[in-house]
């Protein structure tokens, strides 16, 4: 990868909130933020257990579909 290349992601995760970075001199130091990650683990956290859950009730609702029709042969 580039410098460039290197240094656009750097300021695409700057402007996102994900990254703080400084300078001294030449050196340019970058810390993550972790604030901002755990919020959007919460939120795929949330809408996993929503689709694990509406999911599950589909496959029930399937199997018991297939079980009435073998039962109706």
């Amino acid at each position: 990868m580039s410098f460039a290349a290197a240094a656009k992601h750097v300021k695409v995760l700057e402007s996102a909130g994900l990254l703080k970075r400084t300078i001294v001199g030449r050196t340019h130091r970058c810390r993550i933020e972790a604030a901002p990650l755990a919020e959007a683990d919460r939120w795929i956290a949330y809408y996993q257990r929503f689709w694990n859950h509406h999911l599950d009730g589909l496959e029930t609702a399937l199997l018991r579909h297939n079980q009435t029709k073998r039962s109706r042969r």
